[in-house]
């Protein structure tokens, strides 16, 4: 009877002191966690003050780094000096600098771009002495800009105040200046009625299914070259396709500055001398709407650039005068540009009005067929 009440109370003692020890390791725990988290490079406490004014996006709320991280870079200046203390705010007069675009510096460096090949509108960097250790200021009256898809329509006029555009393309419906904001009705040099009109109007000429270009999510990349603002890039998000609209600091040197503003995704640049700075085979489409390229130069060069871009099967669409005009000039490069794409092995899938629309090949089987020696010369990989 004895032993079996001291085997009881053993039993007792042993369950008693496992809970203790549980507890401890639990108490334990959170200590670490509590203190832990005080460290932890990517998590503040939450009754951090500090990090809720100084480390903390106030729109997305995630973590950043506070000023004392920062500073943490630039402790030793003398192991790191080209680390600077500060970078100083440009001065306003190079408030829309361009550093690798800037046609300034072609005339310092006394640069001979060749006009004919658009070399002057690709990037021309300077050398490291002749660069602005400075950031860019914006515009006096900056406003925060007007999100998307807000932003697809109207843009604050003082973030972007230039409107000259308004005026010299005002029969085309690019842009309107509406008090203290642009206005964009989605109008282009060659879809005055805009561009949401002309987008169905390219996908009917395609028969795709409901007059839909996206084509059940088959089309999902498209390059616009010579895009203006963008507005057949802004219209063709909601179609879930995103276009990457391209155009040069050109006269319009403003044109690029209005599609990002809008939330478009867009960028400097021109068909030239030197490659797009794309992988090949990344676009479905390739949109051309009056972008005045000369597509014959050089035994067709350009055009084996967008045949690079383009995937098997995928289509470019032109706009152009060459495509409907009747006048000999206009016959005459019609008539080269089609002889020169049928030996490219595209074809013409579609053409009314004043669009045509080519189809690059599926498969090896036309390039295999081709006359050794026919130009232009594609490179086998």
């Amino acid at each position: 009877m004895q032993e079996m009440k001291h085997k009881s109370e053993l039993v007792a003692t042993t369950k008693l002191l496992k809970y203790v020890l549980i507890g401890l390791i639990a108490v334990l725990g959170l200590v670490c966690l509590y203190y832990g988290s005080s460290f932890a490079p990517g998590l503040r406490r939450v009754d951090d003050e500090a990090g809720v004014e100084d480390g903390v996006d106030p729109v997305f709320g995630s973590f950043v780094r506070n000023r004392v991280d920062f500073d943490d870079l630039f402790e030793d200046q003398e192991r790191n000096p080209e680390v600077p203390k500060s970078i100083p705010v440009c001065d306003m007069r190079f408030s829309e600098l361009i550093p690798c675009l800037d046609r300034n510096l072609i005339y310092q460096l006394k640069l001979k771009p060749n006009l004919t090949l658009m070399e002057h509108y690709e990037r021309h960097c300077p050398l490291p002495e002749r660069r602005y250790n400075c950031l860019v200021p914006p515009p006096v009256g900056y406003k925060i800009p007007i999100r998307w898809p807000a932003s697809r329509d109207e843009v604050w006029k003082a973030n972007i105040p230039h409107t000259h555009l308004a005026q010299e393309k005002s029969d085309q419906n690019w842009m309107i200046v509406n008090g203290d904001k642009i206005n964009f009705p989605g109008g282009g040099t060659h879809f005055h009625d805009g561009a949401d009109k002309y987008i169905t109007a390219v996908a009917r000429m395609l028969k795709f299914p409901g007059d839909k270009l996206n084509n059940g999510g088959n089309i999902r990349n498209v390059l616009d070259v010579g895009c203006g603002v963008a507005s057949f890039g802004a219209y063709l998000l909601p179609l879930d396709i995103i276009a990457m609209s391209l155009a040069p600091n050109d006269v319009h040197e403003n044109q690029i500055q209005f599609a990002l503003e809008r939330g478009i995704p867009s960028t400097l640049g021109v068909l030239g001398t030197k490659r797009l700075p794309y992988p090949s085979r990344s676009f479905e489409m390739a949109h051309c709407s009056r972008c005045r390229i000369d597509w014959l130069q050089r035994d067709g060069i350009l055009l084996l650039e967008l045949d690079r871009l383009l995937r098997p099967g995928g289509y470019f669409v032109y706009s152009s005068p060459e495509a409907y005009a009747q006048d000999a000039a206009n016959r005459r490069i019609w008539n080269a540009m089609y002889d020169l794409l049928r030996r490219m092995c595209w074809r013409v899938v579609s053409r009314r009005d004043q669009t045509v629309i080519w189809a690059k090949s599926l498969s090896n089987s036309c390039y295999l067929k081709r006359v050794p020696g026919t130009h232009p010369a594609f490179v086998q990989l």
